[in-house]
């Protein structure tokens, strides 16, 4: 096996030189593999991250004139890697990249892809971080059929071939990884996870909460749409449903006009909604031939 291990790096000068020398400890002494290499992305950082990467052996550096997203530099670090199993990891200390030879070994499986799923106080987060999760995941679930540990894991595994196959479909920035997950998933792709404990982070996080959030949420709804329109447009006319549900209720409790148009609109808007999502379905059989 030959592995290209891949780190974006935006103003990560605390943590990516032990990031680095972790990273070859745990290469240098894996079995089974020929070739190894690490490719560090630069995505216009304005700290030393730059000046810190200079000289380090076994270590290549692609540089962003400006920052372009973490998306967009995983993608960079794809397309210039050498060898076609990709790992991804972050420079900040917070996956153990010791857990890569298990990782491997159940990659060597039969998956497509393998990621660690993280556990620990440290990705538990904040009593505002942990419900916005919950409403991802639990979307994110429901897109794809299937229970999802982790959707964002910044720690996976996988061919690269496969995953340049899906570039145009992957966002460029903190989403990647959830459109990767899911794009993997929705389309038969077999997913493999091997829980990790989930570390306390060096330097300051990139991570801006609802701004990335909504950024999520719009890529799940893009993917549900392109891969299986139907779920999307099913969740829709269900959400009018319950409107309707609602307004009748308000008509026969409350003896009010308004309620009773309420309900009558969201059973017309839901027949609409599942119609057009059935012929939203026909369209993309009719796109994929």
């Amino acid at each position: 096996m030959q592995i290209s291990l891949v780190i974006p790096a935006f103003n990560e000068e605390d943590g990516i030189l032990e990031t680095i020398a972790e990273a070859k400890a745990v290469l240098a002494r894996l079995e089974g593999v020929s070739e190894w290499e690490i490719v560090i992305v630069n995505d216009g950082s304005t700290d030393r991250t730059a000046e810190t990467l200079v000289g380090q052996e076994r270590v290549r550096v692609i540089t962003h004139p400006h920052n372009a997203g973490y998306g967009r530099s995983l993608k960079s670090g794809i397309t210039a890697a050498r060898y076609d199993t990709i790992v991804i990891t972050d420079a900040d200390l917070t996956y153990p990249i010791e857990s890569l030879p298990d990782l491997l070994e159940m990659y060597g499986k039969g998956f497509d892809m393998v990621v660690a799923a993280r556990t620990g106080e440290e990705y538990r987060g904040s009593l505002i971080k942990a419900p916005l999760r919950s409403v991802l995941k639990w979307l994110v679930e429901f897109t794809s059929g299937r229970e999802i540990p982790d959707i964002n894991s910044g720690l996976r595994i996988f061919n690269k071939a496969a995953c340049m196959s899906y570039f145009s479909h992957l966002c460029d920035t903190f989403s990647f990884t959830t459109s990767m997950t899911l794009s993997y998933m929705m389309t038969g792709r077999f997913v493999g996870y091997f829980r990790i404990p989930y570390r306390e982070r060096k330097g300051k996080t990139k991570v801006k909460l609802f701004r990335d959030a909504l950024r999520t949420l719009q890529y799940i709804i893009q993917a549900s749409v392109y891969y299986n329109p139907l779920k999307i447009f099913t969740l829709l006319a269900g959400l009018a449903l319950c409107g309707s549900v609602f307004g009748f209720m308000l008509s026969i409790l409350f003896k009010v006009l308004i309620g009773y148009i309420l309900g009558v609109s969201g059973i017309i808007l839901a027949f609409m909604t599942f119609s057009a999502g059935l012929i939203s379905v026909l369209l993309k059989q009719i796109m994929d031939k």
